[in-house]
């Protein structure tokens, strides 16, 4: 997933904020955003989860849960 996000991240860098985080290392943060399987990817807007992918993902579907949050004029499609 992380060359997806790779991708996905130049793509959208003027839209989103692509953040990598070792569950490992910071099981504090891994609980949470309640992560249950890795790989997940967890879409936040200030501050609170608002959409999330868990288990291996394609660019098609993380693209689409990007389109499916877009902001208009600042507030979450």
């Amino acid at each position: 997933m992380e060359s997806l996000l790779a991708q996905v991240a130049r793509k959208n860098r003027d839209a989103v904020e692509v953040r990598k985080i070792d569950v490992e290392e910071h099981p504090d943060i891994a609980a949470r955003f309640r992560v249950a399987e890795v790989p997940s990817l967890a879409l936040v807007h200030r501050n609170r989860i608002v959409a999330r992918l868990e288990g291996r993902s394609t660019a098609p579907s993380i693209e689409a849960l990007l389109d499916a949050h877009r902001e208009e004029d600042g507030v979450p499609a």
